[in-house]
């Protein structure tokens, strides 16, 4: 069985940009794109419509447009691309060995850029307006709800940090959280409940985004003290209730912070495991933006690249 240099697995902005990187360093990269991982190929951006923030696109374009742009160079630089997701890893010696589909494959070095996923409510609508109303990054979207009334639900740090945010150009924001009281530390709630455009309505939940087939026009609400039920008209909803990295297969093989994210050396892309790296998503709880993912996905595959020179 051939041993491939470096196995690229996940296919956001940084696998994308990891393959770029190693392909043109004439290692010949193996990326799987996954089905399942981040929710489908090309992770959160294809659950994105317009992308106005990331450079060198000064007119904007639909986030599964970017993803198609990154896949094109990739594949110009000759990087092998299967749509299969990696089932199972064995980082336990070298070379590394990866199941995905039937087949096993070995590899000198691997790049994790399996993402994250935003954790959703679940609830009916949601997903039909995903991108058209309904949005789970409020620094990707609050730009497109200047001058409307949004919704955010979460009762967190970053539900909080999210809806200040919005303050810059929504007219409302509504804070809805299912409990009596906030989670957020006492700073975030002081800062929350002190803007005058933000408002929280308590013991409140989401059972059904509304719409009119094309974008979101409201949402039906539960009071769980009172048991009723209303709808409440409203342009956007952001859900800011946390996010789960997609590291499942990665659990006992390498280090993993009490979050599920892969500990990378300060600085580097470097995780516990010699050998392997990581960048994106999956190692970020802080920024979790296009343009971050990408850089560290270029990080990882210059760090790769300078391994395997250096062991070979």
């Amino acid at each position: 069985m051939e041993t491939e240099n470096v196995i690229i697995i996940g296919s956001g902005p940084s696998g994308y940009t990891a393959a770029i990187y190693c392909a043109r360093a004439e290692m010949k990269p193996l990326l799987f794109e996954g089905q399942r991982l981040g929710g489908q190929p090309g992770g959160q951006l294809m659950l994105t419509t317009e992308v106005e923030n990331f450079p060198g696109f000064p007119e904007g374009l639909m986030g599964p447009e970017m993803m198609e742009k990154f896949k094109a160079q990739a594949l110009r630089f000759d990087t092998r691309i299967e749509p299969l997701d990696v089932t199972e890893v064995d980082f336990s010696s070298r070379p590394f060995k990866l199941k995905a589909g039937d087949k096993e494959y070995l590899a000198k070095a691997v790049i994790i850029s399996t993402g994250a996923q935003a954790m959703w409510l679940g609830v009916p609508g949601e997903e039909k307006y995903q991108g058209h109303g309904v949005s789970a990054c409020a620094t990707c979207d609050g730009f497109f709800f200047r001058d409307k009334h949004v919704v955010i639900v979460g009762g967190g740090d970053s539900a909080l940090e999210e809806a200040n945010f919005l303050t810059k150009f929504a007219s409302k924001v509504t804070i809805m959280v299912r409990r009596d009281e906030f989670r957020a530390s006492k700073i975030m709630q002081k800062r929350a409940m002190d803007n005058p455009k933000i408002e929280v309505m308590w013991n409140t939940e989401v059972k059904e985004v509304l719409g009119d087939g094309t974008s979101l026009t409201g949402l039906r609400i539960l009071n769980n003290k009172s048991n009723e039920e209303s709808e409440f008209a409203v342009s956007g909803l952001f859900v800011a209730i946390g996010h789960k990295p997609n590291t499942g297969i990665f659990k006992d093989q390498i280090e993993l912070d009490d979050k599920g994210y892969i500990v990378v050396k300060a600085g580097t892309s470097l995780t516990s495991v010699e050998g392997v790296f990581a960048g994106g998503d999956v190692t970020d709880h802080v920024y979790r933006q296009a343009i971050t993912a990408a850089g560290t996905g270029c990080m990882a595959a210059l760090d790769a690249e300078r391994w395997l020179a250096s062991n070979e």
